[in-house]
């Protein structure tokens, strides 16, 4: 019994990842464009990235992928779980900020074919509205895996390599099945880079708080 209680508590911070439902919940909420003025950040680069429909699949396994990557840091660095996973509610958060007061769409092309990836490419359509694309949640999210592993105490060869391999094929994705432009995963980038700084800032704040009352109440 005793030991069973351990366990438990061991694996209890996982509990936070239930906040992906309910944050899932509200991305559904601002997924629309009622009484908003809807606008498009597509340039000629876009225009010339082609639609390859072998990309769905990379595409549509990136929730269950932040997952792994998640569990992964838990199991080798608790502080880089929490981080990790405070930066994602905290962009979350700021993207449907973003997505209430301006709402950007992508033209999507018509799917034709009976394969398996025109079925996967009608599915994703049909379950996700082409609007809240600027910033990129795929993208984002992807970038911020890639950049916890490369500043990670524990990285290696292997891991770095899989990792951003796998975020750089995601984040490709969005731009080859067009539910993404080129723009929003720039601000998806940059969300991380400025939420991450914001993070670390406070961290390092409320390091000097505690050792300033550790020496205060010593003394």
């Amino acid at each position: 019994m005793v030991l069973k209680n351990i366990e438990w508590k061991k694996y209890a911070p996982l509990l936070l990842m239930l906040v992906f439902p309910v944050l899932g919940w509200m991305y559904a909420l601002t997924n629309n464009i009622e009484d908003q003025e809807v606008y498009r950040l597509i340039t000629s680069v876009d225009e010339a990235i082609p639609f390859i429909k072998f990309f769905a699949l990379p595409y549509s396994i990136w929730i269950f992928y932040i997952y792994v990557c998640l569990f992964y840091f838990f199991k080798k660095d608790i502080n880089v779980y929490y981080r990790s996973l405070m930066t994602y509610v905290v962009c979350a958060l700021l993207c449907y900020l973003i997505y209430s007061v301006f709402q950007t769409t992508v033209d999507r092309p018509m799917i034709v074919g009976s394969d398996p990836f025109s079925h996967l490419m009608r599915y994703i359509y049909n379950r996700d509205q082409p609007f809240n694309c600027f910033p990129s949640i795929h993208c984002f999210s992807s970038y911020m895996v890639m950049r916890a592993i490369w500043t990670s105490s524990f990285r290696n060869k292997w891991n770095v390599t899989l990792i951003t391999g796998m975020s750089s094929l995601i984040i490709m994705s969005t731009l080859f099945v067009k539910q993404h432009v080129i723009m929003d995963a720039l601000a998806g980038f940059f969300l991380v880079e400025v939420v991450t700084a914001g993070i670390i800032l406070i961290e390092r704040r409320l390091r000097v708080t505690r050792e300033r009352q550790k020496s205060t109440f010593g003394a």
